[in-house]
């Protein structure tokens, strides 16, 4: 679907001859605005680009499991614990998810006053703008805990004397709206309208947003209806899965859509090693992410009995790894060999240049030759939800309930082996405690620099474990030959267990609502 760049870019009638009876053409005039069905499906276009893209990436690169390459970034402070509500990391995550809400809530407000017969589209459109908003709301709870509860386009004044919700009351809400929208949305929709908000993506969101709130019942039923309505399946390739192949695939039930050329996104010059054109490197995996990938036999790197070799690390492991990660010795798009190694003498090399990856290994996803002409022009839809995280979702969900039967291994056992280029052994305990780990370490492997991350460490109370500590790389053998693993200098991630699970409500917010409090610890 093409989507509008924005309601200030649709075209107004011209103004007739009479020269008193002008309509401005600088801007939308409410009284010239929602006449027709036409702008009401143009207003709901512009929704979509309030969406989240490469941005959900970034939020991985607080984790374990990647790192904000460059030290300068506003980012890398809040890997390092150094910020507070001055940050503009803080700031910007709320301010995009709040300009996304009022612009959806405004619409909602108004598009009744479009004169039309078509029940059935006005439905629809309302519940796009519904799941739309919802989205935003799933973010703010999982980053701030306690957010303002707004669904009005509010006038500045009212803005100032926002207070905050009960984040249950957000939860709340958010199931409240995404199930309303599922019964007003389609199950699919014709080619010209791929990438619209379905049925599916308003319940497999409230499954998300149950399974963040730890209310596993309803988690599990959301999930359930995604799984039995027969519609979404996993697509066959998972290496070619983040590809323009797989675009509009049968996994993928949310995406944000992007064209080359018309709307373009820069993700190739983001994230693709530094001798493809000097792209920046911007997030880089880490070695504690390449470690929890296991190794074909399913079993753990650190288990005696596996065959893991130091010295060939990515060797007999599973094959998500080599999808997901450029490894030593990977074709990139270039069609030269990835040498990361301090001592390779090439651009990739550790240490040639600070926008080089500093721990030697770079993100995978998303990554096309077909990009490599222009990196800042690409296409690829960024997916923000896909039916892998449905299956885990419905999996957690059962665990945590202590409802383990056969539909909880077959859910994990389809994301383990159920495409042609996966193939981990399945799963066939039903110890709670031993798929607890399994289902984490598949959400962690499966849905990499996707944007889960970060919500699922703190939810599960592992941030704390996992996240502190010097940030590690590839190992590889040094002029004598022994075995090194890169340490990146200067990194030493923090997790404040008193404060860090939630974000400081931004400062900017704060110094213009005094009824804004601040969360604990900040």
């Amino acid at each position: 679907m093409i989507l509008s760049l924005g309601i200030a870019s649709i075209a107004l009638v011209s103004c007739d001859n009479d020269l008193l009876d002008t309509v401005p053409n600088d801007r939308l005039s409410v009284d010239g605005f929602w006449k027709t069905e036409q702008d009401a499906k143009l207003a709901v276009n512009s929704l979509y680009t309030d969406l989240d893209s490469t941005n959900v990436i970034s939020w991985d690169a607080l984790t374990d499991i990647a790192h904000t390459n460059q030290n300068f970034d506003v980012q890398a402070y809040v890997e390092l614990g150094t910020y507070d509500g001055t940050s503009s990391k803080i700031y910007n995550e709320w301010k995009r998810a709040y300009r996304g809400i009022r612009a959806t809530s405004y619409f909602l407000e108004n598009v009744d006053k479009v004169a039309s017969t078509n029940t059935a589209l006005i439905n629809q459109l309302k519940g796009e703008a519904k799941v739309l908003r919802a989205y935003q709301y799933i973010k703010l709870a999982g980053f701030y805990g306690d957010v303002p509860l707004v669904t009005s386009a509010l006038t500045i004044d009212e803005s100032r004397t926002l207070v905050k919700a009960p984040v249950a009351e957000i939860w709340d809400f958010i199931d409240k709206e995404l199930n309303e929208a599922a019964a007003l949305l389609p199950a699919t929709y014709p080619a010209s309208d791929k990438g619209r908000v379905t049925q599916g993506a308003a319940l497999g969101l409230a499954a998300r947003a149950s399974l963040y709130a730890g209310r596993y019942a309803k988690a599990a039923e959301e999930a359930d209806k995604v799984i039995k309505s027969g519609n979404y399946g996993l697509y066959e390739s998972y290496e070619k899965l983040f590809t323009y192949a797989a675009e509009n695939n049968k996994e993928v039930l949310f995406d944000r859509q992007f064209i080359k050329d018309t709307y373009p996104i820069n993700v190739f010059a983001l994230l693709a090693p530094y001798s493809q054109k000097n792209s920046q490197s911007t997030y880089v995996p880490t070695k504690a992410l390449v470690d929890t990938y296991e190794t074909l036999d399913g079993k753990l790197i650190t288990d005696a009995t596996s065959g893991y070799n130091p010295a060939a690390p990515y060797a007999n492991r599973d094959s998500r790894l080599k999808y997901s990660v450029f490894l030593e010795g990977d074709v990139l798009p270039s069609g030269i060999a990835f040498k990361p190694q301090p001592t390779s003498g090439t651009a990739d090399a550790i240490g040639s240049t600070y926008i080089a990856s500093t721990t030697g290994f770079n993100i995978k996803k998303y990554i096309s030759a077909d990009d490599f002409a222009n990196p800042v022009n690409s296409g690829l839809n960024i997916i923000l939800l896909r039916y892998a995280e449905v299956l885990l979702t419905y999996a957690e969900a059962k665990i945590e309930l202590g409802q383990i039967d056969a539909s909880v291994l077959a859910a994990i056992n389809l994301v383990r082996n159920g495409r042609t280029d996966v193939k981990q052994p399945s799963i066939k305990t039903t110890s709670a405690t031993e798929l607890r780990a399994i289902v984490r370490r598949e959400r962690t492997v499966e849905l990499a620099f996707e944007g889960q991350h970060l919500f699922d460490i703190r939810r599960w109370k592992t941030a704390e474990k996992v996240i502190p500590g010097p940030v590690y790389g590839i190992t590889y053998k040094d002029a004598s030959g022994a075995l090194k693993t890169v340490e990146v200098v200067a990194v030493n991630k923090t997790f404040d267990v008193s404060r860090h699970y939630i974000w400081p409500i931004p400062q900017k917010e704060r110094d213009l609502n005094p009824s804004l409090t601040q969360n604990p610890g900040w």
